[in-house]
């Protein structure tokens, strides 16, 4: 969806703002349908924080493309949208950095440290439901497409496999990965108590993802889905 203002100075950002918002807003509402009422999941069928860590930053900045961006940067673009799409529901909601930094001083960076400061973090929100985000790679350039990992705990499974099928079916039709339980290397969704997510937005190593990954409008998209996901999902769509 794209819109052509004609505005001045500096309301022109306010307004390109308030505008991506809504073309998110839209698209949130078409994948959220109406329910009569709320069901229960373990996140509550009331008050819960979003909590949205953006994967890696400062001295760790994850995966690097072929054109040297950082997985850092694109996994806090797509958080920051994810967040301001959060405000703009009236969602309680925290983020495990909203900058280019780690959990870790960057003098003494202990990537342990960075994870168990996360996942403490998770742990310390009321109510919480974890969506972490990443980017994927590969030694060759063949794989593509976004893939959710979910915690073995709790209502995670249903609400991993609902927002895999949301990001397959709105943004990668023909893509063929599936949804898997998060094996016991994933830090941060084994040391959560709480429905718990991690979502491999698409492959830096592939040309095609990354020229998405890398634009605006495609970041919003995504961060669209994921809200609607965890709509769905609090509203009890992911009962399994």
């Amino acid at each position: 969806m794209y819109c052509i203002l004609k505005i001045k100075g500096g309301n022109r950002a306010a307004l390109i703002i308030a505008a991506i918002l809504l073309a998110a807003a839209i698209l949130v509402s078409i994948l959220v349908p109406e329910q009569e009422a709320a069901l229960d999941t373990s996140a509550g069928a009331g008050a819960c924080t979003l909590v949205i860590d953006p994967g890696h930053g400062g001295i760790d900045g994850g995966a690097t493309a072929a054109d040297g961006t950082k997985e850092s940067d694109i996994n806090l673009a797509i958080a920051l949208k994810l967040r301001a799409l959060a405000e703009f529901y009236g969602q309680d909601n925290a983020m495990t950095r909203q900058d280019d930094s780690s959990m870790s001083p960057t003098d003494s960076y202990s990537e342990h440290e960075d994870l168990v400061n996360r996942a403490g973090l998770v742990n310390s929100a009321e109510n919480p439901v974890l969506i972490s985000i990443h980017q994927n790679c590969y030694p060759t350039g063949q794989p593509s497409g976004p893939q959710v990992i979910y915690s073995t705990s709790g209502s995670s499974e249903g609400f991993g496999l609902l927002t895999h099928q949301n990001l397959i079916s709105s943004l990668y039709p023909d893509n063929r990965r599936v949804a898997e339980p998060a094996s016991s290397k994933i830090y941060v969704l084994n040391h959560v108590s709480c429905p718990a997510i991690l979502v491999e937005c698409g492959f830096m190593s592939n040309l095609s993802d990354m020229s998405k990954l890398a634009d605006g409008d495609y970041q919003t998209a995504l961060s669209a889905v994921l809200m609607a996901s965890f709509l769905q999902y609090k509203n009890g769509a992911a009962n399994i």
